[in-house]
């Protein structure tokens, strides 16, 4: 593709973080590698889409994605509810101001 776009200099630098991630111990440990999406802003940069337009590209894809599990979920007599797993970390407890007292 860059043979008929040129070269993007970012290009180069993705390549590098890439390299570096793949050598992180942190990012092997955890299996953190760079996805599809790591390129894909470099990608439709070379292609000639504006910069605003890459929230609405990657969101294209995911709609299909989503769109597949939700018909899989209503389809699927076994599969009621889908609740992805959620473990709240934060900190505990705290004081809580009434409206009346935050302004």
């Amino acid at each position: 593709m860059f043979e008929v776009t040129g070269t993007n200099p970012l290009l180069d630098i993705a390549l590098e973080l890439e390299r570096i991630a793949l050598e992180d111990e942190y990012c092997v440990s955890r299996k953190l590698y760079p996805n599809i999406d790591f390129y894909s802003g470099i990608v439709y940069q070379a292609i000639g889409f504006p910069t605003d337009m890459f929230p609405v590209l990657f969101a294209i894809p995911r709609t299909v994605g989503w769109m597949a599990q939700w018909r899989e979920m209503i389809t699927d007599d076994e599969h009621r509810i889908a609740r992805p797993l959620q473990v709240y970390t934060g900190p505990e407890g705290g004081d809580y101001k009434s409206l009346a007292q935050r302004a």
